[in-house]
C-alpha cells in the first residue's frame, strides 16, 4: 500500500514538472509541433499585399513572331521594271532580234553587231545569260530569290536586280531611257562580274 502510494507520488510530481518546465517537457514529450498554417500566409493567397504594389508577374511572355516580309510591290504595266522583268522569265530575251525594238544605243547597236557576227558564222559574241550575270540558269532558284528596284529620274531610269543562284548573289543594273513615251533598255552592267554590255566589241 505504501508503495503504491509512492509510485503515484512521482508520476504526480513528474507530470507537474512537465507542465512547468517548458524545456523539460520538450525533452520529455518530443519537439513541438510545426508553426499552424495561420502563422503564414498560404502560397496561393490572392489578397494584394501591404504596400499596395502588385506582385511580379511569373507567367512568361508570349513568343512574337518574327513578322512576314512585305509583298512585293505589283509591276505597273509599262513601267521600267515591266520592261526588265520578261528578261528574267525566258532564258536569252535579250539575244532575240525580235526583242530588239526594246533596246537603244549603245546596248542596241552591240546587241546588232553580235546578231551579224552569228550570222556570219564566226561564232559568238555574247552570252546567251548575260541578263543572269553569266550564271546558270536556275529558274526555281531566280523566282524565289529574285528582287528589283526601280529608280526613275525623269526620262533617264534604273532597275537594279538581285537574285541568288547556288549561294551565290548576283547584282545587275538596266540603264533606261524614255523614248516616244516608252522605256527602252540602254545598257546592261553587272555589279559582282565588273562588266558591262556597252563595253563588248563583237566585229
Amino acid at each position: 500500500m505504501l508503495r503504491r502510494l509512492v509510485l503515484a507520488l512521482s508520476i504526480l510530481s513528474m507530470l507537474a514538472a512537465g507542465l512547468n518546465g517548458g524545456a523539460s517537457a520538450q525533452g520529455l514529450f518530443g519537439s513541438p509541433p510545426n508553426a499552424s498554417s495561420g502563422d503564414n500566409p498560404p502560397a496561393d493567397d490572392k489578397s494584394p499585399p501591404a504596400d499596395g504594389k502588385s506582385p511580379p508577374a511569373t507567367t512568361p511572355a508570349p513568343e512574337t513572331r518574327p513578322a512576314d516580309p512585305a509583298p512585293a510591290a505589283p509591276v505597273l504595266p509599262g513601267s521600267p521594271t515591266a520592261v526588265v522583268k520578261p528578261f528574267y522569265e525566258h532564258l536569252g530575251l535579250e539575244l532575240d532580234p525580235a526583242q530588239r525594238n526594246n533596246f537603244i544605243d549603245p546596248a542596241k547597236s552591240v546587241l546588232d553587231k553580235s546578231d551579224a557576227l552569228r550570222a556570219s558564222g564566226q561564232g559568238e559574241c555574247l552570252d546567251p545569260n548575260m541578263a543572269l550575270d553569266n550564271a546558270e540558269y536556275d529558274k526555281l532558284a531566280i523566282d524565289k530569290s529574285l528582287r528589283t528596284i526601280e529608280a526613275v529620274n525623269g526620262d533617264e531610269a534604273k532597275v537594279v536586280v538581285v537574285f541568288v543562284v547556288e549561294g551565290n548573289q548576283h547584282r545587275l543594273e538596266w540603264k533606261l531611257k524614255k523614248v516616244g513615251g516608252d522605256w527602252k533598255i540602254s545598257d546592261l552592267l553587272s555589279v559582282t562580274g565588273e562588266w558591262a554590255l556597252s563595253q563588248y566589241q563583237c566585229e
